[in-house]
This record gives C-alpha cells, sequence and structure tokens, in this order.
C-alpha cells in the first residue's frame, strides 16, 4: 500500500480525531504561535483559540480559559507542543457541543456512537457541495454518466470513489492533463489489480498537483473511508485554481484584491472565512469581472443572506454554477468559499496574456516558463516530503535558510545542528545569512559542487543557483535511496551511469531494441525508450496499442503524457511534465530512470542478488563514469560567477573546456 507523509500525530487516537485539512489549518496555528512567541504555553491558549473560526462567536477567552483551567490548572505555565495543543482543542470542542446540546449547529470533528468509539462527522454542507461539483461538471463523462447524477443523501459518492476512475476524473478537472486519462482503468468490473493502479494513480497524481495526502494508502480509499475521501477531495477541488503551480490560496487572495482594488473596494481580504462572509467583497469582484451582468441590487441589500443569494445569482449568469449556498457563505465556510472563488477565476480571471492590455497576466506573474516548471517541480517535491513548513513559492519561501535545513534535516537526519539554526520569523538579514551558510556548509558535506557559492546568494533570491542547489538536493534523495536497495554494495555511491546501464540493460533483457546513450539522448523525446523501461519492469502496465511512433509533436506529446500517468500508475512519485521529456531535460530524465529503478528494486524478492546480476552483465558500472558524465546545473556561467554543478567531478568539466553547456 503507498503512503504518504503529511501531519503526522505520534497518537493513533488522536491522529484519528482530525481530518489532514483541520491538521494541516492547526499545524499551521500552532507553528505560527510558537515562533512568533519566546515560550508557547498553556496560559497562552485561550486568545489563541479564540481567533479560531471553530470557536469563533461560540467562546470568548474568559469561557475557553475557564475550560482549560479544569484540565491545566496546575500546569498554565507549561510549555505546548503540537499533541498538547490538538488535546486542549478537542477539550475545548468537547464543551462546545455541551453547550450547544449536542446539536449540529456547534461544527465538530468527530461524533461518538453508544459504544464510544469516535468516529469523524461528515460535514454534510461539505459533501453536498462536492457532490453537486461532480454532478455538475462530470455529468456528460463517457463513463461516469451511466453513475450520475449521485444522491447526496446516501453513501453512493463513497462507493463511487472506490475504484479510481471518479478520483482520476476529479484530478483533471481541477488540473487539465494532470493524467493521461488512456491509462486509466475504465472496465465496468475491475479486478483488484487494476483498481488497485486507478487509485495509485490517483494519489499519486493528486500528491502531484500540490495535495498533502497524510498516511493514505490505496485501501483506505478502496474501503470509501469518509473522512479521508472528504479530506482529499476538498484539497483537489481547492487545487483547481492552482496558477502556474503557485498556492492556491495566496494566488486568489492576491487575484481578488488586484481586481477588488481597481474597483474601489477599500478593505483587504486576507481569508476565505470572516472577511468574505457579508457578501460585499463578492458583489465588488462579480461586478468588475462580468459589468455585462453588474447590477447594485446585491450592494444596496442590507441583509447579508439577501445579498449572498444575489451574489450566487449573478455568479450563475457567469456559467458557475452553485455548489454552495447563500447560508455557506454567510456562515464563513472556508473551503466552500474558497472553491467558489477559485471557480469564479476559472470562469472569468479578467486577466489576458496580451501585453498590451492594462489588466495583463504578466501584472501577476512574471516568471519564465522553464523557471517555472523547475520551481513547481521542487516546491511539490519539498512539500511532499512532509517537513514542518508548507512552501508556496521556492524563490520567497526558501530565502531565510529555514526550509532548507529541514529538507536536509529530512533527507539526510542529524546533518543539522538545530542550536546553530535561526528559526523564523526572521528580521536581522545576518541571521537570514547565517541559516544560509549552514545550508552551504552541510552541501558541501554532502558533496554537492558549490563552488563559490555563499549563503548570501541564496539570501539575494539568486534563482539560478537556488535551483541548482534544489536539484542536487533532489538528486542525492534519490541516489541515497537506491544506496539503500544495495546494502551489499558496502558503501559504493549509485552514480548516474549505473541508473542509465541499468535502464539499457532492463530494456535490452526483454528484447527491446531501444538504448539511451545519455540522459541527454534527444531521441528520448519520442518516449518509446521509456514505455520499453516501463514494460520490461511490468510487462502489462503499457497499453501499446495507445503508444505512437513518437516521429511528431504531436506524437511525442500523446507519449510523454501517457508515460506521465504509467508510471504514476505502477507506484512512482514523480513531478516532471510532458514538456520535460519532449524537451529531453536532463535532470528530470534522470530522475525519472531513477524513479522507476527505485520502483522496480524495491518489488524484488532478492534485492540484493538481482542488482548483483546486473553487475555481473556489463561489468562494474563505474567503468562507465568517465564516459557518462554527472548532469551539470549551471555551464553558462561566466569565468567570474558561482559554479554549480551535481558533482565534483564536473568542475573540472564545466571551468575547463565548455563543451557541455546546453542544459542550464
Amino acid at each position: 500500500m503507498s503512503s504518504y507523509v503529511g501531519v503526522v500525530v505520534s497518537d493513533p487516537w488522536l491522529h484519528s480525531q482530525f481530518t489532514q485539512v483541520e491538521l494541516r489549518t492547526l499545524k499551521s496555528k500552532f507553528n505560527s504561535n510558537k515562533t512568533l512567541l519566546d515560550r508557547f504555553t498553556v496560559g497562552d491558549l485561550p486568545p489563541v483559540f479564540a481567533k479560531l473560526n471553530a470557536f469563533s462567536g461560540t467562546f470568548d477567552e474568559d469561557e475557553i480559559k475557564s475550560v482549560l483551567d479544569k484540565s491545566y490548572s496546575n500546569t498554565t505555565d507549561q510549555e505546548v507542543d503540537f499533541e498538547t495543543f490538538l488535546r486542549a482543542y478537542l477539550s475545548v470542542q468537547a464543551r462546545g457541543v455541551e453547550k450547544s446540546g449536542g446539536s449540529k449547529a456547534f461544527s465538530s470533528s468527530f461524533l461518538k456512537t453508544s459504544t464510544t468509539t469516535v468516529h469523524h462527522a461528515i460535514n454534510e454542507s461539505e459533501k453536498s457541495s462536492y457532490v453537486s461539483h461532480v454532478n455538475s461538471y462530470l455529468r456528460d463523462d463517457p463513463f461516469l454518466k451511466s453513475y450520475l447524477p449521485i444522491d447526496p443523501a446516501t453513501n453512493s459518492f463513497f462507493d463511487l470513489v472506490k475504484d479510481g476512475v471518479l478520483l482520476c476524473k476529479l484530478i483533471n478537472l481541477a488540473v487539465p492533463g494532470t493524467i493521461d486519462e488512456r491509462a486509466i482503468n475504465t472496465k465496468k468490473i475491475l479486478n483488484p489489480w487494476e483498481r488497485n493502479e486507478n487509485l495509485t494513480l490517483g494519489l499519486n497524481s493528486a500528491k502531484a498537483i500540490g495535495c498533502t495526502v497524510v498516511n493514505i494508502g490505496t485501501q483506505d480509499i478502496a474501503e470509501g473511508r469518509p473522512y479521508l475521501v472528504l479530506g482529499l477531495i476538498s484539497q483537489i477541488i481547492k487545487d483547481a485554481e492552482e496558477l502556474m503551480g503557485l498556492a492556491p490560496e495566496k494566488v486568489l487572495l492576491k487575484w481578488m484584491n488586484f481586481h477588488l482594488k481597481k474597483a474601489g473596494y477599500e478593505k483587504q481580504v486576507t481569508n476565505f472565512s470572516s472577511d468574505v462572509k457579508d457578501g460585499e467583497a463578492y458583489a465588488y469582484l462579480l461586478n468588475a469581472l462580468a459589468p455585462e451582468h453588474s447590477t447594485h441590487l446585491a450592494l444596496e441589500t442590507k441583509d447579508p443572506t439577501e445579498r449572498a443569494k444575489k451574489v450566487l445569482e449573478q455568479a450563475e449568469k457567469m456559467d458557475c454554477k452553485r455548489y454552495l449556498s447563500p447560508k455557506d457563505i454567510v456562515d464563513g465556510s472556508a473551503n466552500l468559499n474558497l472553491a467558489f472563488v477559485a471557480q469564479i477565476f476559472q470562469h472569468r480571471n479578467g486577466l489576458t496574456d496580451d501585453s498590451s492590455k492594462s489588466t495583463s497576466f504578466a501584472e501577476m506573474m512574471t516568471d519564465d516558463v522553464e523557471t517555472s516548471r523547475e520551481e513547481r517541480c521542487f516546491r511539490l517535491w519539498i512539500n511532499s516530503l512532509g517537513t514542518a513548513t508548507y512552501v508556496n513559492n521556492v524563490f520567497e519561501d526558501l530565502r531565510n535558510g529555514w526550509v532548507l535545513l529541514e529538507v536536509l534535516d529530512k533527507v539526510s537526519p542529524g546533518s543539522v545542528n538545530w542550536k546553530h539554526a535561526n528559526k523564523p520569523p526572521i528580521k536581522m538579514p545576518f541571521k537570514k545569512v547565517e541559516n544560509c551558510n549552514e545550508v552551504i556548509k552541510i552541501g558541501k558535506e554532502l558533496r554537492f559542487s558549490l563552488v563559490n557559492v555563499a549563503g548570501n546568494d541564496i539570501v539575494q533570491g539568486n534563482k539560478k543557483l537556488l535551483l541548482a542547489f534544489l536539484w542536487q538536493l533532489m538528486r542525492y534523495t534519490m541516489l541515497q535511496l537506491l544506496k539503500n536497495l544495495r546494502s551489499h554494495s558496502e558503501g559504493k555511491e549509485i552514480t548516474d551511469a549505473d541508473i542509465l546501464n541499468w535502464a539499457n540493460r532492463k530494456v535490452k533483457r526483454v528484447g527491446r531494441t531501444s538504448q539511451a546513450e545519455s540522459f541527454r539522448d534527444k531521441n528520448l523525446s519520442s518516449g518509446i525508450f521509456f514505455l520499453e523501461l516501463l514494460t520490461a519492469v511490468e510487462t502489462r502496465v503499457v497499453n501499446w496499442s495507445l503508444v505512437t511512433s513518437g516521429e511528431t509533436e504531436e506524437d511525442k506529446k500523446l507519449n510523454a503524457t501517457y508515460i506521465i500517468s504509467v508510471a504514476r500508475k505502477l507506484g512512482c512519485s514523480i513531478f516532471l511534465l510532458p514538456e520535460d521529456i519532449i524537451e529531453v531535460n536532463p535532470k528530470m530524465m534522470l530522475i525519472l530512470a531513477a524513479s522507476i529503478m527505485y520502483w522496480s528494486l524495491q518489488q524484488q524478492s532478492d534485492t540484493e542478488s538481482n542488482v548483483s546480476e546486473d553487475a555481473a552483465d556489463e561489468g562494474d558500472a563505474n567503468s562507465a563514469c568517465g564516459e557518462i558524465s554527472n548532469l551539470s546545473l549551471d555551464e553558462e556561467a561566466s569565468e567570474s560567477s558561482p559554479v554549480v554543478t551535481t558533482a565534483d567531478e564536473d568542475k573540472e568539466e564545466v571551468n575547463g573546456d565548455g563543451e557541455n553547456n546546453n542544459d542550464a
């Protein structure tokens, strides 16, 4: 069963009380307060909890203090860790249920049955909204239309998710083109293997669009566990507005305020709950985006519910199908409001690619395409590691060095001396430089090639050097995973040459003819080599009737999208895009081959003997190291510029004749 790390609580019972969405929200709140205070204690909790949406309007600080005093009367000076924070939250929440007479009016994340077994409550409003979303947008889907519409009053929604098809379709609805639908098994009756393939494809693809998948495996979805299904689907629907790979909430807030300011709205929207519950911001936004449907009735209406109703009516005229109610807006339902704004953005974002227009896409997005692709890849990879800090933008969030230290500690446990680290928020620039100098120091200890690179380069936001460092970090992580599977090697490092030789031998062994000269081999753009490699590691995974010759650009793209989906369907966690294969991005070619190799070796019952056999076929793979160089990352650097490469052996090549400088 595939599993992914998100916000994890060591106590299984405590972990079971929260959805992943709740855990991420509470973890973020906990981290921000712990950062702001020298010591975050039980005595600090009442004002923090009073500001949470779950308790707003139900408790004031004194009432929360009274509730906590019953459990923590003698320990108000006790420092709070995350588990204590969660337990205290549950204590206040339980009091809220009592206060409301046990009614559903109070938002509770759990219900107790007569046997006192604790289960997650299903937010019926959210469930109904997601069902409406599916019914509206997938009603014409060739496979799903016979199962739709779903009745939100039943559990049909959770039953339909079990075979993985709906999950894959929703991901493509959110971020079109993420999954090649030719890779989805869509028979009426699927065997367990086919069902598991669909679910694996869905989970890996959800991860690839930025969803945090916490301890969820294919079996969890196959069992249709409601709170896990809703938690995952809420993230997928929110990611519909993932603009060029940026964080959804921040981009939409930026986009919304961008238009509101132009429309004369004087307030700043900072969240999708309290700041939009009166409906005024929506009224201004819709009038600005769709002047042909403009009406002042919503703004003139004093009653918030009535105003919300008019806002939704206006949105429907823009073809935004309704999957939240006026009450959801007035109640400040953050998830549903975020999804609503994402839907407005998809239908009418008011931006254009035409630079001659006053409101251009470039006003909000300035990165070149290639840089944005790499930033997206590394950001998604970092977030998949389960670090405490969620990265929204690599170029901004990594400049203080803290996240890089977290990543280094994940991929090389014990490498970071946290006593030397400065925790955010960091106001003094030299403290950021200290963190980044520590990052460079550890990188050199891990044998990264960091010639003339200093911590200040990261602080200053040198994009090229930061991407180069992250590439070495990703490559190091992949090679260490492979090395750990080769325990017989007695410390022998895995090289790029080992991976290439392994891939070529695998393809050759099954009677296929493709061979790759290097990860820069332009013939890789056809996709045939990787499809043959996937067939070599799992004979039934590729449907060759769907494969093209890969000669035209269109055929290459068809093959590339199919490769990515088939690899994810197999179980590979990868973050590249079809363009990386078509353009033969050597860094991504290496990671793709290494990911397939890692999956293959994991499946072998006797890893050591199989790898030894591989090595014996062609002799020592090290003999090829001189012929197949590791990928250089900064070949375009001038003599005065810092040089960053993937391995120490590359220094001479980059600083010398500079022949290999076609891969920025």
